[in-house]
């Protein structure tokens, strides 16, 4: 295994991990595990790059016998742990080397010992690797060795000792290495004395801190020094400036993860003589200067992880054209975007290691890099904007990895390339442009060790010769389109540590052959078609930490754990049933305890779950669990981030105890049949982000001290049995963060909270920020909510950090409407309804801009609408029904969308849309000047009124009933019989057959899944269909256009899927249709689509493209005018003919029914 192999792989798990950070999924989770069990696996396969620099002496002269007793003291004050070099990186085989030390023996004799011939004196100590735990002391016996010219103790654990100033007794030490050591502290300035250093290593001691002023002083001091790494050495107060007074004969210089700020000197082409440079993943910002093309002996060179780091075309090429030694060049997450792919042609023919991830790269790839003969390690991934073709022939013949993850290279996976790459063990092809693939060719490349296929849309069945890639550790296949069962021969891979078979359409029940797979480790099948029990045998695997099984048809009980080595269970959205099984208590290590979702799995939550000390998720929500809490559950685990016990049946109180030293940031007990008081001791959870409380039997009042919670965001009380005041501020600040503050349904009383109004800053803002609030001490949870969705009882699976939510509904509040709540700029769904408020509707409701649903329903508000409120475009859901509201209702273009519901039970307004004309004054300004009754010389000028229409209808209707009867009983006109007749035989073979209806279907959520293919056209049937969501799936092709038949519909979300096209004319890429809604939509909902253009997006439509109108067969012209203009002769005209066809049906077709006796 290439050196550089690992080099990568630490890089892709450096990476993986910053981009779960950033507020990813459990995938993400399931991913960056997957890299770190590589580099797991492979630790016994790479060989030290700490290779001893000394050799136990053979001298005939026995070393003094103080030296002896120094050295035993030394063994005797430390112990002897495996763990303490477990650093598999480094330590391919630590050994306990002071074992060997014994009395009465020669220490030159002794393993890790060297001394002079001549003299007898210690003057060489590694016992790097050497399993020694315990602190080093001041009074050590080692600093008596005062001869001493090399010393290394590297990848010991000295318990978070500081160095001691002592270190600087050793005047002839040329060699000083402790790295890995587990230092803490100040680097004493002591070391800079030491002058005759030639290498210094502290690296790897991540407590460990250099001070400018002590750093100054060393490179000052140590004019000898020609390797200096200090990687992981806290730094980050040293500017970059100061690396310029550093010997000019520096050949290694390895300052990797030190958090360096600022830009690079430009002036680093003095050092003529370096060949290692390593200044990864710091804060350096600028330009990587020109200069650096002069360091002409660079073997290394890492600027990776650097993410605001540039890198110029001009010093590129000079770069790549004059450093002709080099082997490795890492420059991962360096902006590269100006620097023309095909300039990498350039690139030494020496190189073995190339990595230019997150580089910006934009363009085709030059085939050519693939040619060059050393290279072994080629890591290209997340560059999406590059393209080209990975060529089949002319491949190096020692590439060993291979990375093209998140790029659209293409690749043929035929016999050519695979021919080309036997030496192939790492291949990463996730979320690539895979063309042509014949996976079964795959079992010829014998070498491979990691293969990832994930995220592309590769289909069929899993080839069974994979099972022939006998040394496969990593085998990665998630979200494709796999189907069928899992090959019986994937049993063959003995050595698999991971397998990742996960969102793909696998089904039939899971092997036994899996049994053989002893070594995995981790084992991911979720979203899959998975059906039957869960065997035990994978219970009983020895060394499985990882197991991920949840949205699958696996049914049964869960059987007992054999073996106690889980971290992470998710067995949820399953059909599950039975009790928990006990033995999940005996999981010392467990950190993720997800069973969520089988609502058949029964029985109490044993409070022998608190013996999970590492737990950090608990979900056990939406099941039928019963009893009540265990007391423990508040304070058993400081590390706890998420307690999701809703939708269960469990009873009693809350525990009453919370530790202090919690990192509790959600808290969810929705939907059970908790009683008593919410405890005050909530407040020590510091970290809480979202608590959840709603739907249950809490009789206590409001929790003002709730109010302490720095980080609380979420708040619901919905649905339980509190009273009284709801407080203002105390002696806390109000948790400016909040932005969903749900306490409806209760008992409260009084004003509304306008301390609470006036605090809540997270509601005065929107955020653009389209991300799902996860946890950040557990990586990759998703937080979910019950809470009421523009009237609407929904479960958000995934909470968006836009949402904006204020809803008090359902009280016993009094009191005017404070004019403060018209800050609350960012809502998006306000609901004061059913509460005893008096007054007037604020005018300062009309700056809430983003509002998308305002219900004020059900209250004893009195006056005008405020005009203002015409103004609110997004505006979809408003309710002011039941009210004592007078005068015009406003006009706007969302109002005009609003019927009588919106308005009844205000007797005073008037406007079109309660059917009551306004008069005088009281006519809304922007209002139609609705039921003018023009004379008759005017009609077709200006339109008849509905009474003409319906007229219309009538007599057509009953001419139409006259001429059925007359038709039927005649068979005369003959061609007007055979159309009745065809019609009555279509109905009684559509009644013949079966179908699934939803007639009545309202709501239908199917978003964020990972649905694929096309969106039904069956949906433009759903005919009552209010609110349709298919957002956040993978859904592509054209918007289909029979969503325009959908008139009912409130609300679309098809954001976040695969969508191409235009958009229907009748509801992505040409011009955006006008019509009465969609003139109220800012650029907001059309964002992301870079073909749209005309109003409101900034680009308009090109030179004979114009912005469609809608069909004249949906809307004719805007309602709003009916009442004005009237209706136009064509109305009436198919009014009559309506009415006239509908008599004749109805007629001919009741007398067919008499003929049939009865059908």
């Amino acid at each position: 295994m290439p050196f550089s192999l690992l080099l990568i792989l630490n890089s892709q798990l450096y990476f993986e991990s910053s981009k779960a950070a950033m507020g990813c999924s459990l995938l993400s989770l399931s991913q960056s595990f997957s890299f770190f069990l590589f580099v797991f696996h492979f630790h016994s396969t790479i060989s030290s790059p700490l290779s001893s620099n000394y050799s136990s002496s053979s001298s005939s002269h026995l070393c003094a016998h103080h030296q002896s007793l120094s050295l035993l003291q030394f063994k005797q004050s430390f112990s002897i742990n495996s763990s303490a070099s477990s650093d598999y990186y480094y330590c391919q085989y630590p050994s306990p080397k002071t074992e060997s030390w014994k009395d009465g023996t020669d220490c030159c004799l002794w393993d890790g010992v060297s001394c002079d011939l001549k003299t007898g004196h210690v003057t060489g100590l590694n016992l790097s690797c050497s399993m020694l735990h315990g602190t080093l002391h001041s009074n050590n016996s080692l600093f008596s060795l005062h001869h001493l010219q090399k010393l290394d103790l590297s990848f010991t654990d000295f318990n978070t000792s500081h160095i001691s100033s002592r270190f600087g007794q050793f005047s002839n030490l040329t060699h000083l290495n402790l790295s890995g050591s587990d230092l803490a502290g100040q680097v004493p300035s002591e070391i800079s004395q030491l002058s005759k250093l030639v290498s210094l290593d502290l690296s790897d001691n991540d407590n460990l801190s250099l001070e400018p002023i002590f750093f100054d002083k060393l490179v000052r001091n140590l004019t000898k020094l020609r390797e200096l790494h200090l990687s992981w050495v806290n730094m980050s107060l040293v500017v970059p400036i100061s690396l310029m007074n550093l010997s000019s004969s520096l050949s290694s210089l390895k300052l990797i993860g030190c958090g360096l700020q600022g830009k690079l000197p430009s002036s680093m082409g003095k050092f003529k003589h370096l060949q290692y440079l390593d200044l990864g993943r710091n804060n350096l910002t600028g330009s990587i200067p020109y200069d650096f093309e002069q360091l002409t002996e660079l073997v290394s060179l890492d600027f990776s992880f650097n993410n605001y780091l540039n890198l110029e075309p001009f010093s590129f090429d000079k770069l790549v054209r004059n450093l002709t030694k080099l082997r490795e060049l890492d420059l991962s997450s360096v902006n590269m975007s100006l620097v023309a792919p095909n300039s990498l042609t350039n690139l030494s023919s020496s190189l073995s290691y190339l990595s230019l991830l997150d580089c910006g790269l934009q363009g085709k790839f030059p085939g050519n890099i693939f040619h060059l003969p050393n290279l072994e390690s080629l890591y290209l991934s997340y560059n999406e904007g590059l393209t080209g073709s990975f060529p089949s022939s002319n491949l190096s013949n020692v590439l060993s990895l291979l990375d093209l993850s998140n790029t659209i290279i293409s690749v043929h996976l035929e016999n050519d390339l695979i021919s080309n790459l036997k030496s192939l063990e790492y291949m990463s092809l996730r979320n690539c442009n895979i063309i042509r693939s014949d996976l079964a060719l795959l079992a010829n490349l014998t070498r491979l060790v990691y293969l990832d296929l994930s995220s592309n849309n590769l289909n069929g069945e899993i080839p069974s010769s994979l099972g022939n890639l006998v040394h496969l550790s990593y085998l990665i296949l998630y979200s494709n389109n796999f189907m069928g069962q899992v090959p019986d021969s994937l049993g063959n891979l003995v050595n698999l540590s991971y397998l990742d078979l996960s969102n793909n359409q696998l089904g039939g029940p899971l092997h036994s052959q899996l049994n053989n797979l002893s070594n995995l480790v981790g084992l991911s099948l979720y979203g899959n078609l998975f059906n039957g029990t869960i065997p035990s045998f994978l219970f009983a695997l020895p060394s499985l930490y990882f197991l991920d099984l949840h949205n699958n048809n696996l049914i049964g009980n869960i059987s007992e754990l054999q073996h106690y080595s889980l971290i992470y269970l998710d067995l949820s959205n399953n059909h599950l049933h039975g009790t928990i099984p006990s033995s999940i208590s005996k999981q010392k290590n467990l950190e993720a305890l997800i069973l969520a979702s089988n609502s058949k799995l029964t029985g109490e939550i044993s409070s022998s779950i608190c013996k999970l000390r590492y737990l950090q998720v608990l979900d056990l929500s939406n099941n039928s669990l019963s009893g009540s809490m265990p007391l423990c559950l508040g304070n058993f685990s400081n590390m706890l981030s998420v307690l999701h016990l809703g939708m269960n049946n469990l009873q009693g109180t809350i525990p009453s105890t919370f530790s202090k030293d919690n990192i509790l940031e959600y808290l969810n007990l929705n939907g059970n049949e908790l009683e008593g008081k919410i405890p005050p001791s909530i407040i020590t959870c510091t970290m809480l982000e979202v608590i959840d409380l709603g739907n249950n039997k809490i009789e206590d009042t409001f929790p003002y001290f709730l109010e302490a919670l720095p980080k609380l965001q979420i708040l619901v009380l919905k649905s339980n049995k509190l009273q009284g005041f709801v407080k203002g501020l105390t002696a806390y600040k109000s948790s400016s963060k909040l932005r969903i503050f749900d306490i409806s349904d209760n008992n409260f009383s009084g004003p509304l909270p306008t301390g609470y109004f006036n605090s809540l800053e997270a509601m005065m803002a929107s955020d653009q920020n389209m991300i799902y609030m996860v946890t950040t001490n557990y990586n990759g949870y998703v937080y979910s909510i019950e809470m009421t969705w523009k009237g609407v009882e929904i479960e958000f699976s995934k909470i968006q950090s836009t949402i904006r939510v204020l809803d008090l509904s359902n009280n016993n509040f009094t009191g005017e409407i404070p004019k403060v709540m018209g800050k609350l700029k960012g809502l998006q769904q306000l609901n004061l309804s059913h509460n005893s408020l008096t007054g007037h509707i604020q005018s300062s409701f009309g700056n809430l801009t983003n509002l998308e649903s305002l219900d004020l329903s059900s209250n004893l508000l009195t006056g005008r609408i405020p005009t203002q409120l015409g103004g609110l475009t997004f505006l979809g859901i408003l309710n002011l029904s039941h009210n004592q509201l007078e005068g015009p209702i406003p006009s706007g273009k969302q109002f005009n969308t609003f019927d009588a519901s919106s308005f009844e039970g205000n007797l005073g307004l008037c406007g079109f849309q309660v059917l009551k004309k306004c008069y005088g004054d009281a006519t809304p300004s922007l209002q139609p000047s609705s039921f003018n009754e023009g004379d008759d010389s005017t009609l077709f000028e200006e339109g008849f009124g509905w009474k003409a229409v319906t007229m219309g209808y009538g007599c057509g209707f009953v001419f139409g009933v006259a001429t059925g009867y007359v038709v039927f009983r005649t068979k005369k006109p003959s061609w007007c019989f055979r159309m009745v007749e065809d019609i009555w035989n279509l109905k009684r073979k559509k009644t013949k057959k079966k179908a699934v209806k939803c007639g009545i279907l309202t709501i239908l959520d199917l978003s964020s899944n990972s649905f694929t293919g096309e969106s039904p056209k069956l949906i433009g049937k759903l005919k009552r269909l209010q609110q349709l969501n298919l957002s956040h799936n993978y859904l592509t092709g054209h918007i289909q256009s029979s969503l325009g038949i959908l008139t009912n519909l409130e609300s679309l979300y098809l954001s976040s899927n695969l969508f191409t096209g235009r958009i229907p004319i009748q509801l992505l890429e040409g011009p955006i249709p006008k019509g009465k809604q969609f003139d109220t939509f800012d650029h907001r909902s059309f964002e992301g689509n870079s073909g749209l253009r005309g109003f409101p997006m900034l680009e308009e439509c090109s030179n004979g493209e114009a912005q469609p109108l809608p069909p004249s067969n949906f809307i004719a012209r805007d309602d709003s005018t009916l009442f004005e203009d009237g209706f136009g002769w064509k109305a009436v005209a198919i009014g009559y003919g309506c009415g006239f066809m509908f008599g004749v049906i109805m007629n001919m077709l009741g007398l067919k029914q008499e003929d049939l006796h009865g059908f």
